[in-house]
């Protein structure tokens, strides 16, 4: 009888630890809301990894003169002026100084420095660019870096532009590859061979049902950007796999508390 419940009690315990881990955490941007850090510097990856969690998710631009360079905006300011980071060389780009006085770092260095991380995998975001012929060739140069460093396993692509994710899936069609725009069903994205879709939590609030119609697609469902605790709860009532978040400690402490 004693034996009877200590397996119970062992299945209970694994039950919640897995129910936990079931669904996981991706720091926007990294992990950048902490000392030292700043969004999609090379600290907030590695802090990203400290902590643990799924992912440590970047946005990345092609120089004018072809170079793969992290950062969110389309702009960046250098001496006071806004600059377009499409329209501007390498050269001028690495003037720039992030908010932790790093260097607006290249892809090339970013992912030297992943790397060296354990923990967490990287989500890779293509930002729409002003030409097709660009996107490609910021796609092409992206994932054959990946391939080159043997961090395919590693890597996933998000992008709102259908033309980036078509190009992602093609360039490798192993790779787990989202769309973040919010505007096809599960159904679409299947057609598509997207592995799921990554929309804004107000999205998955208001289609619901578009969660269980994707794992029974056998796809993924992310949602971004989630911070409060009300909305971080209502996610995870939802069932969604990842949770994209400004706040990974917060969403650890919620998820730990279900």
């Amino acid at each position: 009888m004693k034996r009877n419940a200590t397996t119970i009690l062992l299945f209970i315990l694994l039950f919640s630890t897995t129910a936990v881990n079931a669904q996981q955490i991706i720091a926007h941007r990294g992990y950048w809301k902490t000392d030292g850090s700043a969004q999609n510097s090379i600290t907030a990856l590695m802090k990203a990894d400290s902590i643990s969690v799924y992912g440590s998710e970047v946005d990345v631009w092609l120089s004018s003169d072809g170079v793969p360079v992290a950062n969110h905006d389309a702009t960046v300011m250098l001496n006071g002026v806004k600059i377009t980071v499409e329209e501007t060389p390498l050269s001028t780009l690495r003037q720039v100084k992030l908010s932790n006085g790093e260097t607006l770092p290249t892809v090339e260095e970013y992912l030297d420095a992943f790397a060296a991380c354990s923990h967490t995998r990287l989500i890779i975001e293509f930002k729409t660019h002003s030409q097709k012929e660009r996107e490609e060739e910021l796609a092409r140069k992206v994932i054959k870096m990946v391939h080159e460093r043997g961090l395919q396993e590693k890597v996933e692509y998000i992008a709102f532009g259908i033309h980036f994710v078509l190009q992602a899936r093609q360039l490798d069609p192993q790779a787990a590859v989202y769309y973040l725009n919010g505007d096809l069903s599960p159904g679409d994205l299947s057609v598509m061979g997207l592995a799921g879709f990554d929309y804004h939590h107000s999205v998955v609030a208001k289609k619901p049902e578009w969660v269980q119609a994707a794992h029974e697609l056998g796809q993924m469902v992310n949602v971004w950007t989630v911070n409060t605790p009300e909305d971080i709860r209502k996610m995870i009532g939802l069932k969604v796999d990842f949770i994209t978040t400004d706040e990974p400690l917060l969403v650890k402490e919620i998820l730990q508390q279900q």
